[in-house]
C-alpha cells in the first residue's frame, strides 16, 4: 500500500510543466540497463526508445547489456546505483512476474523494484515448421495425438511462458509431449525448423519474420484479441483454450526508492519519447504493439496479478528452471 501511495503521488505530478530539454535529474548521462543480450526484444526496445529520449533531454542515454540469472544481474546493478533516475532498466514484465518463480533473486521483484512505464506489448504465438503436416490448429492437435509419446515441444527457456503455454496445452489437449528447453529463441527455432522438435510457443518479435518468410506456420495467438500482425490467426480463446493467454508489457523499471518527483520526471520523459511517431513505427516494424502507459499503480497491480498467476502454474506443473 505504501508503494501504491507513492506511485499515485508521482503519477499526479506528471501534469507539471517541465522543460525536457534541460534534464532535471542532473548532468550525467542516463544509463539504461538491459538485463538481456544484444539483439533481443528488450535490447531493441531500449535502443529505439533510448535514442528518442536522448534527443528529447539533450543528454546521452547509454545502453548497458547485463544479461544473466533470469534478469536479476541487470536489476541488481540498477538497485546498487543511486535512486536518482539516472540509472534505470528496460525489460519485459517477465523479469518481475515470470522468471522469479523459478530463479532465486537477491531482492524482492514485487517490492524492491517498481514498473515506471510500459511502451509496448508482446504476445506469444504457437508455431511449427512450415513443412509440418498440420495445416490448422485442429489438425495440429490431431497430428500431435497421433504422434503421442514421440512429439515434443520447445521453449525459449525453462521457467518461462514459452514452457508454461506448452504444459497447459499438453494438459488440456491430453498430448503428453516432453518439453525441450533452449537458451533463447534462435536455437529453439533452428531445431524447430530442422524437425528436432514439433511445436513451440514463441514471442512475436522472433517468430513474425519467419512466418512472413514462409518458414514457420502459425496456429494460435495467446492474446485476448487477434494480433494486428497475424489477423488471420485465431486466438487461443477462440479455439477453446481461454487460459492460454500470455501477453506482457515491455518498459522501464526502477528502484522502489525513487522519490515521487523523480518518478514524475521519468514519466514525462518516457511519455514524450513513447509518443513519438518514429518510435511507434519502429516498434511496429519489429512486431511489437506500441502501448504507452505511465500509470505506475496499474502496472504494479498487473505485474502482481501476473506473478500470482504464474506462481500457480509453476506449482501445479512443478516447473523448475533446470
Amino acid at each position: 500500500m505504501k508503494l501504491l501511495h507513492f506511485a499515485r503521488a508521482a503519477a499526479a505530478l506528471v501534469g507539471c510543466s517541465m522543460a525536457l530539454g534541460a534534464w532535471a535529474l542532473g548532468d550525467k548521462p542516463v544509463k539504461l540497463i538491459v538485463p538481456a543480450p544484444p539483439g533481443g526484444t528488450m535490447d531493441i526496445v531500449a535502443r529505439v526508445v533510448g535514442q528518442q529520449m536522448a534527443l528529447d533531454i539533450g543528454r546521452p542515454v547509454i545502453i548497458e547489456n547485463r544479461p544473466g540469472a533470469g534478469g536479476s544481474i541487470g536489476l541488481q546493478a540498477m538497485l546498487q546505483a543511486a535512486p536518482d533516475g539516472n540509472t534505470i532498466v528496460l525489460a519485459a514484465s517477465n523479469v518481475l512476474a515470470e522468471t522469479p518463480q523459478v530463479v532465486r533473486m537477491p531482492f524482492d521483484p514485487l517490492k524492491d523494484v517498481v514498473p515506471i512505464a510500459s511502451v509496448a506489448r508482446s504476445g506469444v504465438v504457437l508455431v511449427s515448421a512450415a513443412s509440418y503436416p498440420a495445416r490448422d490448429f485442429q489438425g495440429l492437435i490431431a497430428e500431435l495425438k497421433a504422434r503421442k509419446g514421440k512429439a515434443s515441444f520447445a521453449s525459449y527457456s525453462p521457467g518461462t511462458v514459452s514452457q508454461y503455454a506448452g504444459l497447459i496445452l499438453n494438459d488440456r489437449a491430453g498430448l503428453d509431449m516432453p518439453h525441450v528447453g533452449y537458451p533463447g529463441s534462435p536455437p529453439a527455432l533452428q531445431d524447430l525448423l530442422g524437425g528436432q522438435v514439433d511445436i513451440m510457443f514463441d514471442g512475436m518479435l522472433t517468430s513474425t519474420p519467419l512466418i512472413k518468410a514462409g518458414k514457420l506456420r502459425p496456429y494460435a495467438f495467446t492474446g485476448k484479441t487477434r494480433s494486428r500482425f497475424l489477423p488471420d490467426v485465431p486466438t487461443t480463446t477462440e479455439l477453446g483454450y481461454p487460459d492460454l493467454q500470455f501477453r506482457g508489457w515491455v518498459g522501464f523499471i526502477g528502484s522502489s526508492k525513487l522519490p515521487a518527483d523523480v518518478l514524475a520526471k521519468l514519466h514525462a520523459v518516457i511519455e514524450k519519447a513513447g509518443q513519438a511517431a518514429v518510435v511507434q513505427q519502429k516498434l511496429l516494424d519489429v512486431g511489437l504493439e506500441p502501448e504507452l502507459s505511465v500509470d505506475t499503480p496499474a502496472l504494479i497491480a498487473e505485474t502482481r496479478a501476473l506473478s500470482e498467476r504464474n506462481a500457480a502454474i509453476v506449482k501445479k506443473y512443478r516447473i523448475q528452471a533446470n
